[in-house]
């Protein structure tokens, strides 16, 4: 509703040149620019539409293994068994000791302190978002377009990456994207003319290198790509930057010791790591984006100008420099997979920013051109509202199909009242279990439908043995972990099939003192919750 009504707003706003026509007088176009305060508003407005339409899951996906190492953080006595796997991540991220610290200085619940800091991280995205597009357009009717344009995909996929845009939770993704993008709007300022650009560039993308130094990466390789179009010798430094780019990609890949059967099992389990393994469609979430952009520099470029022009040219060869580094280096076959780790196409995840910001604020464009040339014409500039509102709705539907079992936004005080069957469970554990158990599920219960992918430890704060789909995605990129993920998982495969001594048989050489079970399993055991769709386990007498 508050989408609607801002662009509603809009819609009745007097017409605002596009900076591709003649110059306007410096007072009536002063008149004609929004206030810092009018954008303070449509901001805030934007930052609590995009919670409301694509919800709010702290403890599920990526979000819960963050959340899981925060509250290691809070009390290092959590999670005593396979501790790793909660603290591996850790070791080159500011994320946790933030989080952790802000939590005891304002003394709130972690759960709320992460609520209020997903409001913050979208805030800064959009503002973000507006920076870099208000350096490509003074059109302000443009900028809301784009910013709208990406507050209503905030979730999309981006390909085949197993990466969202933005997630419904807050990861150190949240804090490293919107300083990524802030410095890519920095990127495109004049660094003879604004040297103190250039000094926020550097801070941004050292910020965002400290809460997620991968994302950083690829955000850097995109501004020096950038810069390099707008240096004297595009071609000499182009093409310098993609040799020692490529070189040393050999260099690590030829050098890098043979794979273990375990990390190689580790490194194949993340299929999107390898585009022989992706689906067509997937691929064309590749395609796609730099399509939309080479569209956009050959039918916009007069309000792109030259900025615009650039920064999706950038994008173009970026994407397609990250793709091709991947065809080449990220084999399966090979003896090791040491640039697949690194996923070099995440990458996109900025990509696709940038094509939604410049596509939004393009359409925009070309709506105000048609409804100048004719009175007629005039509600045509509601396409982009009506576009915007559409685009949203899609992606809410999308993401109640996502987390059906789950509340929508998933507030803190509301836990306990959780209407999925497995975060009660989990909750019950946490409650009425000894601190230092260990327990066991399903290889896959990530992946079982209805279970909305909520992560034990976070909720329950135990200790668990590996499972396939979280665990062994920190054991594909920490290869030291692969032999105990390896073990875990294979020992947790089909638990709800077994009987009681079975069960005992396989998972007792890991010390499993508890087990969460379908109601409907074999197993005969003491089972003090059983709520008749799930139940939890003593697994020894």
């Amino acid at each position: 509703m508050q989408l609607t009504t801002t662009f509603r707003t809009v819609a009745t706003l007097p017409h605002t040149e596009l900076t591709a026509a003649p110059p306007i007088p410096a007072g009536r176009m002063q008149a004609r620019r929004w206030s810092p305060q009018r954008w303070s508003t449509v901001l805030t407005a934007l930052s609590f539409a995009t919670l409301l339409i694509h919800g709010y899951h702290p403890l599920a996906e990526d979000g819960g293994l963050y959340v899981a190492g925060v509250e290691w953080k809070l009390k290092p006595s959590l999670f005593p068994r396979f501790t790793e796997f909660v603290s591996e991540h850790l070791r080159f991220s500011a994320f946790a000791p933030l989080v952790a610290t802000l939590t005891r200085f304002t003394h709130l619940p972690l759960l709320t302190v992460l609520l209020v800091l997903n409001l913050v991280s979208i805030a800064l995205t959009l503002a973000a978002a507006r920076a870099l597009l208000r350096r490509v357009t003074e059109n302000d009717h443009a900028q809301l377009a784009g910013v709208g344009m990406l507050a209503a995909m905030w979730t999309v996929p981006i390909a085949g990456t197993s990466l969202l845009l933005m997630d419904p939770y807050v990861t150190a993704r949240s804090l490293s994207t919107p300083l990524s993008l802030w410095a890519v709007a920095l990127a495109l300022d004049d660094w003879k003319q604004k040297p103190r650009a250039l000094l926020g560039c550097l801070i941004a993308i050292t910020l965002a290198a400290a809460f997620h130094p991968l994302m950083a990466g690829y955000a850097l390789g995109l501004i020096l790509v950038l810069r390099g179009l707008r240096s004297q010798r595009k071609a000499l430094v182009l093409g310098t930057l993609a040799v020692l780019t490529i070189s040393a990609a050999a260099i690590l890949q030829a050098r890098a010791p043979a794979e273990s059967a375990a990390v190689v099992l580790a490194a194949k389990s993340r299929y999107y790591w390898f585009l022989s393994q992706w689906h067509w469609y997937e691929l064309f979430g590749l395609a796609g984006p730099l399509l939309v952009l080479a569209v956009l520099m050959w039918w916009n470029r007069p309000g792109l100008r030259e900025r615009g022009s650039d920064l999706a040219l950038a994008c173009i060869l970026y994407g397609c420099f990250a793709a091709g580094l991947t065809l080449v280096f990220g084999q399966e076959s090979y003896h090791a997979h040491i640039i697949a780790r690194l996923q070099p196409l995440r990458g996109f995840l900025i990509i696709y920013a940038v094509m939604f910001l410049l596509l939004g604020a393009s359409v925009q464009q070309h709506l105000e051109q048609m409804a100048a040339r004719s009175p007629a014409l005039r509600p045509i500039r509601l396409v982009v509202p009506a576009l915007l509102l559409v685009s949203a709705g899609a992606m809410f539907l999308s993401q109640r199909r996502e987390f059906p079992a789950s509340a929508h936004i998933e507030l803190p005080w509301r836990m306990g009242e959780s209407p999925n069957p497995w975060v009660r469970a989990f909750l019950w554990c946490r409650d009425n279990t000894p601190r230092g158990a260990l327990f066991a599920l399903d290889a896959h219960y990530i992946t079982t439908p209805g279970e909305d992918a909520q992560t034990f430890r976070a909720i329950a704060l135990r200790s668990a043995v590996p499972d396939f789909s979280k665990d062994g995605g920190e054991a594909a990129i920490t290869p030291r972990l692969a032999g105990e993920w390896l073990a875990g998982f294979t020992a947790q495969l089909n638990l709800d099939r077994q009987t009681a001594p079975q069960l005992r048989a396989g998972l007792a050489p890991f010390g499993v003192d508890w087990l969460i079970l379908r109601s409907s399993s074999p197993a005969v055991l003491e089972c003090p919750y059983n709520d008749g769709a799930l139940k939890v386990c003593r697994l020894q007498p």
